[in-house]
């Protein structure tokens, strides 16, 4: 008999469920009550959805008693506030769009409804899912369970608080500028950006209609408390986007390898002009002998084309803003640039070019997004798994500070908050999967987080790799004073 409660891994839930040992309202109750214990704390699940659930629960007992099964009968988990579901708003933060109720949903939430789960709610983010930390003038702010004094990251904060926290045991989120690996991270659970062609983009607000082929690097992705949960969920919703099933089907290949004895593990080395905390860097060092002892091959290496990074993201931030600021009036457009060429701060120079630049440039931009792309192709040929930190900190205190004026603290030394797109530009310009996976605790209780990148459309390689990382050298811990 399993002794299942909150914190009870996503595989043990279900065969629990498919052997009648608890069944799915017993399963959601249980998870009701670690709700109402701890999200008042946490602020996390924003968006109820008890009464539905509570619904979806008694047909999935009623389907499991006529002997039908689905792949998620029966599991409840927490969708990020951003995805449309039909019947809830999708606020992205925003007093204005408290009441924007989704008329259907975003074809991620649709199949997990086709996969029989049972959706709790949705959970914080900032406001248009903009920043590090999750904290909205609609919702207000959410805390990290390690420390509430900390945030759980952004943009799926709200989600890898729950997840941590055990009040869902899985989350789904996106990712276009570590949203997912950096509340992963920060929160001490596993989080999975994927390949950007792996799972549906579409449903996601902001955005343009979608599906749209215009647009990239953003993508969805979940969130659990194990990497073999991240491959349970994953399973459900990859395949095409809307519109594109009539034509083709995903069928992805297995892991690399099954011993992290086989792994060919490339680490990426230090950037002189990117500060990381020196706890992060050690738990990385730390990793790369450990595998080295296991049998992996491990080097300090990085593709060629990757030079100090200083270009790598700017290129990025060219095109993540080119996306995010479309729309913006001319005027606007102008006077913003100016201001922010006056800073004189490299990573805003390419803030600046977006902002100024022409359909042509952004063409252009891709066609550089694909030199790289070619780069790690060809890397990939000779190593599995390109190993760095998902952050340059551990999670940090709340700010209230302006965005253009926050700074981060590291190794003593103020830093600037935008250096935080630097990591999570490596997969998200060139759109491998990458997972971020904890790899211990900080002097201070918080965890830290790494995570691993993998070849394009081998999704199952990096999350494999964070799999074996746990069962040889220990993964998600549970935060204190939750039970």
């Amino acid at each position: 008999m399993m002794n299942i409660d909150t914190f009870s891994s996503v595989t043990d839930m279900l065969a629990a469920l498919r052997t009648r040992q608890i069944s799915a309202v017993e399963l959601l109750d249980i998870h009701l009550a670690q709700i109402e214990r701890h999200n008042g704390e946490l602020n996390a699940i924003v968006i109820p959805n008890y009464d539905e659930a509570r619904r979806c629960a008694v047909a999935a007992d009623e389907a499991r008693a006529r002997g039908e099964e689905q792949p998620l009968l029966g599991l409840p988990l927490t969708v990020k506030d951003c995805l449309y579901m039909q019947g809830l708003p999708t606020t992205g933060g925003l007093p204005e769009r408290a009441q924007a109720i989704a008329e259907v949903d975003s074809a991620v939430v649709a199949r997990l409804r086709n996969a029989g789960s049972v959706i709790l709610g949705k959970t914080n983010v900032p406001p248009y899912a903009a920043d590090w930390q999750s904290d909205n003038p609609l919702f207000g702010r959410t805390n990290n369970p390690w420390n509430l004094a900390h945030t759980p990251g952004g943009s799926t904060g709200g989600g890898a608080a729950a997840v941590a926290a055990g009040l869902t045991p899985l989350e789904f989120g996106g990712d276009f500028g570590g949203s997912i690996r950096i509340p992963a991270a920060f929160c001490g659970i596993y989080g999975h950006k994927s390949s950007e062609t792996a799972l549906p983009r579409s449903g996601h607000f902001p955005g343009l209609p979608s599906p749209n082929a215009a647009t990239a690097m953003a993508v969805q992705g979940p969130l659990a408390r194990s990497a073999q949960d991240l491959m349970v969920a994953f399973d459900v919703v990859a395949g095409p986007d809307v519109g594109e099933a009539t034509g083709w089907q995903l069928a992805l290949p297995a892991a690399r390898h099954k011993r992290l004895a086989d792994f060919r593990v490339a680490v990426l080395p230090t950037v002189d002009w990117l500060p990381v905390d020196a706890e992060i860097m050690a738990a990385q060092e730390t990793l790369a002998g450990q595998l080295r002892q296991l049998g992996a091959k491990v080097a300090y290496i990085q593709p060629a084309v990757f030079g100090d990074l200083r270009d790598y993201a700017k290129l990025y931030l060219s095109i993540f803003y080119a996306i995010s600021t479309i729309g913006m009036p001319e005027d606007e457009r102008r006077r913003e640039a100016q201001e922010l060429r006056a800073l004189g701060d490299e990573l805003l120079m390419a803030y600046a070019d977006a902002l100024e630049g022409s359909i042509g440039d952004y063409m252009i931009w891709f066609g550089q997004r694909e030199f790289y792309r070619a780069a790690l192709r060809e890397f990939f040929q000779e190593w599995d798994i390109l190993l760095a930190p998902a952050n340059i900190v551990n999670a940090f205190p709340h700010t209230t500070v302006p965005m253009p004026l926050r700074q981060l603290e590291v190794n003593g030394e103020a830093v600037r908050y935008n250096l935080q797109f630097v990591y999570a530009s490596l997969c998200n310009l060139s759109g491998h999967p990458g997972t971020a996976f904890p790899v211990g605790m900080s002097q201070n209780g918080l965890p830290i987080g790494l995570q691993a990148i993998g070849p394009y459309l081998e999704d199952y390689t990096p999350m494999r790799f964070a799999e074996l990382v746990a069962q040889e050298l220990g993964g998600y811990q549970r935060p204190p004073h939750y039970r």
